[in-house]
């Protein structure tokens, strides 16, 4: 009986980084000593741990579970691992194989690796040996994944560069525009209401660009702290700031020979501007702190759902970088103005969340998607998916959830008469006291970040105060003309 004398302990080896819960372990070994250390070693570490002494259990456990690694004695009673090893791999089997033994040569070691043994161990073995081969196994089989998946979503953009949703006259015509503009080294403007895809034509415009093979870096400006955002796109040395404990490369670096897609860059502050612009006439950037500029080649594309030229008039935002983004201006059409490409979104989406929700796709009726394409969708598309993906959680698409997203009922004579801006605003204000005033939420189910929502509602806070002024200004006149 092997006790664990027969494994030299080492001291722990540090593998937070690894998910280890993901993955499931058979150890197949006929010394129990050496079963039982292997199992708890492991079980405080793996999804799951089982542990035989023979071939024909773990036959029979492998009929019925599934295994990521095998660790497989060789010199097991019966059918020896290696020749074990040789019938897996003839019927299938792909996942890794770590074979151990105390006795071993040469011609085993060739014979275990030929038969497709990812690694191979003596016994006795230091506990830090077995649990970074077990590593390298884990590492190896996330990177099979992850690269099938890439091969999938290449194989899938080869297809379709565009990958754009619907066949609606507006998007069409954006799909031409992409073809065309893709092939450019030109800067391009995305202008457009929130949830409307601008993302997405950005990184259509990247993979349609001579630079498709290179990255594409999106960073959403209003989502990074003002005094941070100079150091995430232009990176710092060690020390440039209190906390800069060492040096970091900028989101420019990591875009260099790829495209760097500037998302809600109106939120950019002015002086933040000034540096992007110098960036852009330069190709240039110098890292927080540096006395060094580094040069880069980077295609910008920029976006943001607010008018920057009356930005440009309101003194928020800067002229001349106005016109040096706007090179290639393109207007993301809102849902309202493509309803017949709603039945294919909400087919789309409900294929994409089948699988991260795990339930099936809802049936698509008549009455369904004539009430949806009716709706303004102030959040745009952003706001289908979550209406979906909230029908999708619920089991159907549910009167209450209508409710709240849309106005069944005829509107009222006088909502006839208003404009979309206003009927945008009222729609905000009923999700919002629907949701008992948490913004947060009301944001979620309009398919717009809190940030747009606070936004929409101070707008509105100083449209009523410019009305309250003129409104004294006006009394004050006529108070000033009686006199």
């Amino acid at each position: 009986m092997l006790h664990e004398t027969a494994v030299t302990l080492d001291k722990p080896v540090d593998l937070a980084e690894y998910n280890w819960q993901a993955h499931s372990v058979l150890v197949v070994d006929d010394e129990e000593g050496m079963r039982h250390f292997l199992e708890r070693t492991l079980a405080r570490r793996c999804g799951m741990v089982q542990a035989v002494a023979d071939a024909e259990h773990a036959a029979a456990l492998m009929a019925r579970l599934h295994f990521d690694l095998l660790i497989l004695d060789i010199a097991l009673p019966g059918k020896s691992g290696i020749e074990w090893l040789h019938e897996l791999r003839e019927h299938g089997y792909t996942g890794d194989v770590i074979l151990v033994t105390a006795f071993a040569d040469m011609e085993t070691a060739i014979d275990a690796l030929r038969g497709g043994a990812s690694d191979f161990i003596l016994k006795p073995f230091r506990v830090d040996q077995i649990l970074n081969s077990i590593k390298r196994c884990f590492e190896r089989a996330r990177l099979a994944r992850e690269n099938f998946v890439l091969k999938r979503e290449l194989a899938g953009l080869a297809a379709d560069p565009i990958g754009l949703v619907g066949h609606s006259p507006a998007i069409e015509q954006l799909r031409g525009l992409i073809r065309r503009v893709g092939q450019m080294p030109s800067t391009v403007l995305l202008l457009g209401e929130s949830g409307t895809g601008k993302e997405v034509v950005a990184r259509a415009l990247h993979h349609t660009s001579p630079r498709a093979q290179r990255p594409f870096v999106p960073v959403n400006c209003a989502a990074i702290a003002s005094e941070l955002i100079e150091s995430e796109l232009f990176g710092h040395i060690k020390g440039a700031f209190t906390g800069a404990s060492e040096s970091r490369n900028g989101l420019f670096y990591y875009a260099h020979g790829g495209t760097l897609f500037l998302d809600e860059i109106s939120e950019l502050p002015l002086a933040m501007q000034t540096r992007l612009l110098r960036v852009l006439e330069e190709r240039k950037v110098r890292p927080v702190g540096s006395e060094r500029e580094l040069q880069v080649d980077v295609r910008i594309i920029a976006a943001s759902n607010r008018d920057l030229a009356a930005e440009v008039l309101a003194g928020r935002f800067r002229q001349d970088l106005y016109y040096r983004l706007a090179v290639v201006d393109i207007a993301m059409p809102p849902l309202r103005r493509r309803a017949e490409d709603i039945p294919d979104l909400m087919r789309h989406f409900m294929q994409q969340l089948a699988v991260e929700l795990g339930v099936a796709p809802l049936p698509l009726s008549h009455e369904v998607v004539s009430r949806l394409q009716a709706y303004p969708w102030p959040g745009n598309v952003r706001e289908l998916r979550n209406f979906v993906e909230r029908s999708m959680i619920l089991g159907s698409f549910a009167t209450e959830a209508f409710a709240v997203t849309t106005a069944s009922a005829p509107p009222p004579a006088g909502e006839l008469e208003l404009t979309l801006a206003e009927l945008e605003r009222r729609h905000i204000e009923r999700v919002t006291e629907a949701c008992a005033g948490n913004k947060s939420e009301a944001a979620r189910r309009l398919g717009v970040s809190r940030k747009t929502l606070e936004r929409k509602f101070a707008e509105w806070a100083e449209s009523v105060r410019q009305q309250e002024d003129e409104g004294r200004r006006a009394r004050l006149q006529g108070l000033e003309r009686r006199a």
